[in-house]
C-alpha cells in the first residue's frame, strides 16, 4: 500500500477571483523588498481563458510521481516522504529551469525578483492561501491520515455487495467494520444492508465476522444477550448494529429504547436514508416533511410527506447515553473520530451514531452526485454534526453560522421537485428551529 499526503483542493465554482489567496501567500513567502507583489505569490489564480467568468488554478499538487524531480539533474528537487511535500534546495540548484518544463500545473516557475524557481510547501501544513480565502475555494484536505491509519485494514465485508450503483451505505458499511475489527458480532436488521447480501447468500455469509439478521423489532435486545454472553466467558467483543432508520425509529424503537436506558454496551448505527428504501421507498418517521416516498405520493391530492422527521440523535441524547454523534460521509475525517469514540464508549455503555447517508435511487438523484449532496445537507445546516456525552453535553462539530441557502439542497433532489413555496417555507421555518433548538442544547 502507498502513503496519502494531505494536500491544498480547489473547488472553482466557488472562487470569485479576489485574489486574497495570492495576496497573503505573496506576503509570507516573498521577498521583503516586494512582498505585496502577486507575482511573488507560489499560488496563481488565472481567469479562464473561454470568457465564462471562471477561475482555474497554477499551484504545485506535490504529486506522487513529481516530473520536476525527475527533470532535476542537479537534485535540488526532493520529495518528502513524511509530508509528501516537493523541497526545493537552492545550494543545488542550477538555473536550468527543465523542472519547470516537466510540471503541468504551472505548479514550479521562475520568480524574476527572488532569481530562481519558487513553489509551494504548504506553509509547513498550514497554508496562509487556504486561511485568507473568504469564499471556501480553498482547503486543506487532511484526510489522508485516514487511509494511512486504516487503508491496509482488512475489508471485512466480502466483494460484490449488491448495492446500487453509488450506494453510500455500502461504503459506511465497510469503512465502520474496517475501523471496529474482526472482534465484532455484527446484527443486520431488515433494510437495505442486509439486501445487499451482508448476510450472505446460499449458507455463506457475506461478513468476516458473526453475523446475524434480527427482527425489525428486536435488533438491540438481540445484541444484549449476545454481549452478556460473551462477558460471561471474558471474551472482548464489540456488540454492533447497522441498522437503517426504519430498523431504528420505527418498530424498532422499542428495544433501542430499552437497550440505551439500560446502558447495555452496545455499538448502535443508525444508516439514515430517510426511507424503507429496500422495500421500494416507503416514508419512514425520519422521512423529511415534503419528501415524495411510494406511501407519501405526489399528484392532485398528495404532495409528500405531511409531517416533519423525527429527530432520532436528540431522542437518544435524552436516554442519556455514553455517547451520541451524528455523522456524514461528507466529512470523513469528523466520521472518523466519532467512530472512535463510540468504540469506546460501548465499552462501558451505549453508543448511538446516526449517520446520514444519501440514497441514489429513493431520492432521485444522479449516483456520482452522492458525495455532493451529502456535503450539500450539511452545509445548509439541513443536517447538523454534533456530538454528545453525559459530561460535556452537547458540542458541536460544525459551526451552524453562515450556512449555505437550503434551496441548494432541495433542487437537486428529484423527491423535492414538487415542492412549492409554502412547502419550502415550512421547511426552512422547521430548519430555523431546529437549528436554534441545537444552538441553546450547546449553550447549556
Amino acid at each position: 500500500m502507498g502513503t496519502a499526503y494531505n494536500t491544498i483542493a480547489f473547488k472553482p465554482d466557488l472562487c470569485d477571483g479576489c485574489n486574497a489567496c495570492m495576496t497573503a501567500c505573496a506576503e509570507v513567502k516573498g521577498s521583503s523588498d516586494a512582498s505585496n507583489h502577486l507575482s511573488n505569490a507560489r499560488i496563481q489564480i488565472v481567469a479562464d481563458q473561454d470568457g465564462d467568468g471562471g477561475y482555474g488554478l497554477a499551484l504545485c499538487r506535490q504529486c506522487g510521481d513529481p516530473k520536476c524531480v525527475a527533470n532535476c539533474p542537479a537534485g535540488a528537487l526532493t520529495k518528502d516522504d513524511a509530508s509528501g511535500v516537493i523541497g526545493w534546495d537552492g545550494g543545488k540548484c542550477v538555473n536550468c529551469l527543465l523542472c519547470t518544463v516537466g510540471c503541468s500545473y504551472g505548479g514550479i516557475v521562475h520568480n524574476q525578483a527572488e532569481g530562481h524557481v519558487v513553489k509551494c510547501d504548504t506553509c509547513g501544513g498550514d497554508p496562509a492561501c487556504v486561511k485568507a480565502c473568504p469564499s471556501g475555494a480553498l482547503k486543506y484536505l487532511t484526510t489522508s491520515r485516514i487511509y494511512n491509519e486504516v487503508g491496509a485494514l482488512e475489508d471485512l465485508f466480502v466483494p460484490g455487495l449488491a448495492g446500487c450503483q453509488g450506494c453510500n451505505t455500502e461504503l459506511i458499511m465497510r469503512h465502520t467494520l474496517r475501523r471496529v475489527g474482526p472482534q465484532t458480532v455484527l446484527a443486520t436488521p431488515p433494510g437495505c444492508i442486509p439486501g445487499m447480501g451482508s448476510v450472505g447468500y446460499n449458507g455463506l455469509t457475506g461478513t468476516k465476522v458473526p453475523v446475524f439478521h434480527p427482527l425489525l423489532t428486536n435488533t438491540a435486545s438481540m445484541l444484549t444477550g449476545i454481549k452478556r454472553h460473551y462477558k460471561r466467558q471474558g471474551r472482548k467483543v464489540t456488540a454492533m448494529a447497522l441498522a437503517g432508520d426504519g430498523g431504528a425509529s420505527d418498530v424498532g424503537f422499542q428495544s433501542l429504547s430499552g437497550a440505551a436506558e439500560r446502558g447495555e454496551q452496545i455499538l448502535f448505527i443508525c444508516v439514515d436514508n430517510e426511507g424503507y428504501m429496500n422495500t421500494g421507498m416507503q416514508r419512514s418517521s425520519c422521512t423529511p416533511f415534503g419528501a415524495w416516498t411510494t406511501t407519501t405520493p405526489v399528484g392532485e391530492h398528495g404532495k409528500g410527506k405531511t409531517q416533519d422527521a423525527k429527530n432520532m440523535p436528540v431522542l437518544m441524547m435524552m436516554h442519556n447515553c455514553a455517547y451520541v454523534a451524528t455523522a456524514s460521509t461528507a466529512f470523513m475525517e469528523d466520521l472518523y473520530d466519532k467512530l472512535d469514540k463510540a468504540i469506546a464508549a460501548a465499552e462501558t455503555g451505549f453508543a448511538y451514531l446516526h449517520i446520514y447517508s444519501p440514497c441514489t435511487t429513493g431520492w432521485r438523484f444522479p449516483s456520482h452526485e452522492n458525495i455532493e449532496v451529502a456535503r450539500k445537507a450539511v452545509e445548509t445546516n439541513f443536517v447538523m454534526l454534533w456530538e454528545f456525552n453525559p459530561l460535556d453535553g452537547l458540542q458541536l462539530s460544525r459551526p451552524l453560522d453562515q450556512p449555505l441557502p437550503l434551496v441548494e439542497y432541495l433542487e437537486v433532489l428529484g423527491k423535492y421537485r414538487h415542492l412549492d413555496p409554502g412547502q419550502v417555507a415550512h421547511i426552512q421555518a422547521s430548519l430555523e428551529r431546529n437549528v436554534g433548538f441545537i444552538k441553546g442544547l450547546a449553550k447549556v
